[in-house]
């Protein structure tokens, strides 16, 4: 796939939860512009064109962010903060979705200026549901800057 057509990009080092979110959002015909990201460390050369990346177009950014917090290499706010203090980025919406419901990675989210967090429901109709919704809004519903 061509990078400068990417809508949706999902960083999530867990193989379950990324295939789950993949299901969920090709079942809502959302997931045909998706790249899949495996550690925050690869999120960061995507986004920033660099590394495996560097022939990236930089101003070809993704409709949304899936997040992950808990990654490998460099973890989630990490790569929310990079991308929220660049001025090339920081419009571009990123929802975190993680099992993580501790108060200071929420705290820490939003003041680095996260779109939204989601606490990945445990069971699959919720997570679909979850998903689809989230697909529908940032890429269809919400006006987009990029």
């Amino acid at each position: 796939m061509s990078d400068n057509k990417v809508e949706i990009l999902l960083v999530e080092d867990n193989a379950h939860d990324a295939e789950l979110t993949i299901r969920a959002l090709k079942k809502v015909n959302l997931a045909n512009r998706l790249i899949h990201l495996k550690d925050g460390a690869e999120a960061l050369d995507f986004i920033f064109a660099k590394g495996a990346y560097c022939d990236r177009d930089i101003e070809s950014r993704p409709k949304v962010i899936l997040l992950d917090i808990k990654m490998p290499k460099v973890d989630g706010i990490e790569v929310l903060r990079q991308i929220k203090s660049n001025e090339l980025t920081k419009t571009i919406p990123v929802v975190i979705m993680t099992s993580s419901k501790e108060e200071q990675d929420v705290i820490t989210s939003y003041n680095l200026g996260v779109n939204s967090y989601i606490v990945k429901p445990v069971e699959f109709e919720g997570f679909a549901k979850a998903v689809s919704e989230l697909g529908f809004y940032w890429l269809i519903t919400n006006q987009w800057a990029g």
